[in-house]
């Protein structure tokens, strides 16, 4: 039953060492504690026969001193490493990178596409505590919002901060997956992911996007790629003399390179046409993620005190009732 644990407080052993002035004590007051009589000759004392309560009543002090014990094990607070459980790894690394050009302004999600994606990301993001999680954002260029991080309170912060227009427009898709692949590149863990969500051709940047796959590929970095927008035609919200006004606009999302990039990485390609489907995609990533790693067995270390305070408690109890009962009238 005591095997395999391991103390937090070690330090409370000392107090064992308490166990030798008592010990000495009891000892030199048995030795005195004796009744002194006048009598002519000890023969007979010494002849007299001693009982079995004689030699039990040192019962009580023993009770005690293991009591004392006991206790002493439960300050030191004793636990198990032998509780195990299954975990999904922590071993995963996921940079998000997100289109915030203009065009994500659109009207044919709600409230439109680049909340819509936010929203869905930052559920996405609080349902993942075991991992490390990173935010790209590009348009006409790209850069981090936030580096791989475990703090999902910063991570949802900087999420919320995300507004069209905070850098130039257009959509460098290239650059934006080339960017979340260097925040990946040096990462030792044992999965590395980025999800690549836009809503448009690249038409920015200096890197092509399936260039920046091929490098993707030659870190062993996964990409699964979303291309955001309805079927058809979706308001685009255009600047006119008359203010913003709500157009139909053709939606020109090249899912062939999507596809392409998805294929080279291992990855999956998906077509989100409205909220509830965004929802879905995402659900779809993460249940793909949880099942492509291995499920470790990581010990988790649980308090074993109580049979130790159970029995020091039994022994202390037991000491006291001889003490107050059978061995009342013996010193």
């Amino acid at each position: 039953m005591f095997e395999g644990l391991t103390y937090k407080n070690p330090e409370f052993f000392y107090l064992l060492l308490v166990i030798v002035p008592m010990a000495a004590w009891y000892i030199f007051r048995q030795k005195r504690n004796t009744a002194s009589i006048q009598v002519s000759s000890t023969a007979s004392v010494f002849k007299a026969p001693k009982t079995i309560r004689h030699y039990l009543r040192h019962l009580v002090f023993l009770f005690i001193i293991i009591s004392i014990a006991f206790f002493t094990v439960v300050l030191a607070r004793p636990q198990s490493s032998r509780s195990w459980e299954n975990v999904t790894t922590e071993g995963i690394d996921i940079v998000i990178a997100l289109d915030i050009s203009s065009s994500m302004l659109a009207k044919d999600f709600s409230p439109d596409r680049l909340e819509a994606a936010k929203n869905v990301a930052m559920e996405f993001i609080s349902g993942r505590e075991y991992d490390r999680m990173g935010l790209v954002v590009f348009s006409g260029e790209a850069f981090t919002q936030c580096p791989l991080t475990t703090d999902r309170a910063v991570l949802l912060n900087l999420f919320k901060d995300i507004e069209s227009g905070m850098i130039e427009d257009g959509t460098a898709i290239g650059n934006g997956l080339a960017t979340a692949v260097s925040r990946l590149k040096d990462s030792e863990a044992i999965s590395r992911v980025v999800i690549l969500l836009t809503d448009g051709e690249n038409n920015s940047g200096e890197i092509a996007p399936v260039t920046a796959a091929e490098i993707a590929k030659t870190f062993g970095i996964r990409v699964y790629t979303v291309g955001v927008g309805s079927i058809g035609t979706a308001p685009y919200p255009v600047q006119t003399q008359f203010g913003v006004q709500l157009r139909d606009m053709e939606v020109k999302i090249d899912e062939e390179t999507l596809l392409e990039i998805s294929n080279i990485t291992d990855g999956r390609y998906f077509r989100a046409t409205s909220n509830n489907k965004l929802e879905e995609i995402y659900k779809e990533i993460d249940q793909l993620e949880k099942s492509k790693i291995e499920v470790r067995e990581f010990s988790r270390k649980s308090e074993e005190f109580l049979p130790f305070a159970l029995l020091g408690a039994l022994f202390l109890i037991a000491g006291l009732f001889l003490r107050t009962t059978l061995f009342r009238s013996i010193p």
